[in-house]
C-alpha cells in the first residue's frame, strides 16, 4: 500500500481512509492517480463502483494484488 500510495502522490493513510470508506468521496485526480498506478482504466474503476465483482473479470486478475502492494 506504501509504494501504491506514494506513487500517486497520496498519502498512506489517505489510501486506507479511501479503501475503508472513511473518504467517501476522494476527488477525481486522486482516483485518476491510484488507478494509473494500478494500471487500471476509469472505465474499470468505474465498473467496480456499478457493478462490484464483475469488474474484476473484465480488469483480469492482479489489480488487487496491486493495491494491497
Amino acid at each position: 500500500m506504501l509504494h501504491t500510495a506514494l506513487a500517486a502522490g497520496v498519502s498512506p493513510e489517505t489510501l486506507r481512509k479511501i479503501e475503508s470508506g472513511r473518504i467517501a468521496t476522494p476527488a477525481f485526480p486522486t482516483i485518476a492517480a491510484i488507478a494509473e498506478v494500478l494500471g487500471l482504466s476509469l472505465d474499470a474503476v468505474w465498473a467496480e463502483i456499478t457493478e462490484p465483482g464483475r469488474a474484476a473479470d473484465r480488469v483480469g486478475a492482479g489489480a488487487s494484488e496491486r493495491l494491497a502492494s
